[in-house]
């Protein structure tokens, strides 16, 4: 197992600035408050190259304490195990797990024994494990399926609420996004107080193609590589998966409104949602007041709810998020080579930046 240290270099970092709403003092998912996330890294000899990302909508047993949940499918060429079940329930009980294609299973394997193993789930008979995926066989050797369940177990263990690693890490260790390395993205934005104060976070697992746009600025065909170009192979499918998560107290009906304007961010990227791409957003609440205990102690559950006619802060607050995550994914990533001496090239940023400067988007 190998764990690597990148830069981290984020979009911010040359002056842009996406979108109109502050980000979180971490610029990430964990930036709502209780949230978690974490990576496993698998980067062994020439042929593997991949990983798992666990986000945890808080630190305390989320089977017992379930949070309002909803998915949105924008594309639903991929796998995400346990969906049925949050969109019949509106709500997740088990932490979110990213990983490749053919280690969905692992994945849920690992959940079903942390969530067993927890204190007080001594007589739990069913367990929905909530499992992503975006397909990593370009670089990494995933008919191997290298993920195990332990790696996938220390990505939940390792978990924490502090910055958030991005590029080349967990889920996104073999991905690729626009053509170039994609990987692990993260933002947030903080409404303004006299809009609710609420924190939206958004969690990314870049791997789909299309005509990359950056705060509106068409790097990818000033790049002259670009879906449907000469230069880009014909080919635009891999995936991406979404993580909104968000304090503001919201049911499944309005986290799935929220999901879907989370896929707008996608699409200002310049992303296409490709017959072969798996493009799913999978949205929950941390607010309290809106927890779902296993054992209700009455018939009746009440909660608090945001009105919908405060939703539209928040719905420009996933878009902006989910834009900036997955440039952060772009931004962050190095380039790489892997299975059969296939190799992807980090994104140009010191041609990006010319490219901005000269549209006047970087001060």
């Amino acid at each position: 197992m190998s764990f690597p240290t990148f830069s981290q270099q984020r979009i911010r970092e040359t002056g842009i600035k996406i979108g109109v709403l502050s980000p979180g003092k971490l610029n990430a998912i964990t930036d709502v408050a209780g949230v978690k996330a974490g990576h496993t890294t698998l980067i062994k000899e020439a042929h593997i190259r991949t990983g798992v990302t666990a986000i945890l909508p808080h630190g305390e047993n989320i089977f017992q304490e379930k949070v309002p949940a909803a998915i949105y499918v924008g594309n639903g060429f991929g796998k995400l195990a346990g969906s049925t079940q949050v969109v019949e329930l509106g709500n997740l009980e088990s932490p979110v797990i990213l990983t490749n294609t053919l280690s969905v299973a692992a994945g849920m394997e690992a959940v079903i024994d942390y969530t067993l193993n927890q204190k007080g789930n001594e007589k739990v008979q069913s367990v929905n494990a909530v499992v992503g995926e975006t397909n990593d066989g370009y670089l990494n050797d995933i008919r191997g399926r290298h993920i195990k369940k332990e790696h996938v177990l220390e990505a939940i263990r390792l978990a924490g609420n502090g910055a958030v690693a991005e590029g080349n890490v967990g889920a996104g260790t073999g991905t690729v996004c626009f053509g170039f390395k994609g990987g692990i993205g993260t933002s947030s934005r903080v409404l303004p107080e006299k809009a609710g104060g609420y924190t939206v976070g958004v969690l990314v697992q870049s791997n789909f193609g299309g005509v990359l746009q950056i705060n509106g600025v068409p790097v990818g065909e000033e790049l002259g590589k670009f879906f449907m170009s000469d230069v880009l192979p014909d080919k635009a499918d891999g995936s991406c998966m979404i993580v909104v998560a968000t304090d503001a107290p919201l049911d499944a009906r309005n986290l799935e409104r929220l999901a879907k304007r989370a896929f707008m961010g996608l699409a200002k990227t310049g992303g296409i949602a490709s017959n072969g791409s798996g493009d799913y957003v999978i949205a929950f609440s941390t607010h309290k007041g809106q927890r779902i205990r296993h054992q209700p102690g009455n018939a009746v559950h009440t909660a608090e709810e945001l009105h919908n006619d405060y939703l539209s802060p928040l719905f420009m607050a996933a878009i902006e998020a989910t834009e900036e995550a997955i440039i952060n994914a772009l931004w962050a990533a190095e380039t790489m080579t892997g299975k059969d001496g296939h190799s992807i090239q980090a994104l140009p940023k010191d041609e990006v930046i010319k490219i901005l400067k000269k549209y006047n988007r970087i001060p």
